[in-house]
């Protein structure tokens, strides 16, 4: 590390425990329009654009009927924090690092959630969305965007993720990485982190970053 360090987070999955939800959801959407109950696995991290494109290339109207009924259940999912994410989110504000969620979400389900947890908008810095991203995970745009907002480099910039198209945006932006094991395997998200937690209870900045003072030193 060379200069002060700043703080990337995914939403769901990371800060959220939500991707319970949106498996449920996109499984179900799977099932009915493309005889494919395991749908929501290929798609996590994705924007909304970028997965309806993929799912339904070449049908408007299945696209358009999917994203009314994924705003309709975004409008009533429950937004519980990962355990100790919010008390580490506190952490940094308190210490002065700079911060922000990185999330293919768009401002509609942001919407949503700010309803629900409007404490989330003044706790980091800012708030990235998809419809900033010229790109959706895997591309590591978002994150270069996101150290370009809070003002350091890759190697001074920590970021957590749980995604799999999320880890590798993450891993090649250059970033120091965390994986969080909320939605797939620890050994399946090791090879995409410099470091795995399960969650954030008893994790600290301090923690975080002394785990990348060891592995560098």
């Amino acid at each position: 590390m060379k200069g002060k360090a700043a703080f990337l987070f995914d939403l769901d999955g990371v800060i959220f425990d939500t991707e319970g939800q949106y498996t449920i959801f996109w499984d179900g959407i799977g099932a009915s329009y493309l005889g494919d109950p395991h749908l929501a696995a290929r798609l996590k991290g994705e924007t909304i654009d970028s997965s309806l494109r993929r799912c339904f290339p070449d049908d408007v109207a299945a696209r358009e009927e999917v994203r009314r009924k994924l705003y309709e259940f975004e409008a009533a999912m429950k937004f519980e924090y990962v355990p100790g994410a919010w008390e580490f989110l506190e952490k940094l504000k308190a210490g002065g690092y700079p911060s922000a969620i990185v999330t293919s979400s768009n401002r509609d389900k942001m919407a949503q959630v700010y309803k629900a947890r409007p404490e989330i908008r003044t706790i980091v810095d800012r708030v990235l969305t998809g419809e900033e991203f010229a790109r959706s995970k895997p591309d590591p745009g978002c994150y270069l965007l996101g150290m370009e907002v809070c003002g350091t480099a890759p190697e001074d910039t920590f970021i957590f993720e749980d995604s799999f198209n999320g880890l590798k945006a993450a891993k090649d932006s250059g970033g120091w990485v965390t994986a969080l094991a909320t939605t797939n395997r620890r050994e399946e998200v090791a090879p995409y982190a410099h470091l795995v937690i399960d969650d954030f209870k008893g994790v600290t900045p301090e923690t975080i970053m002394e785990a990348a003072r060891r592995k560098i030193s």
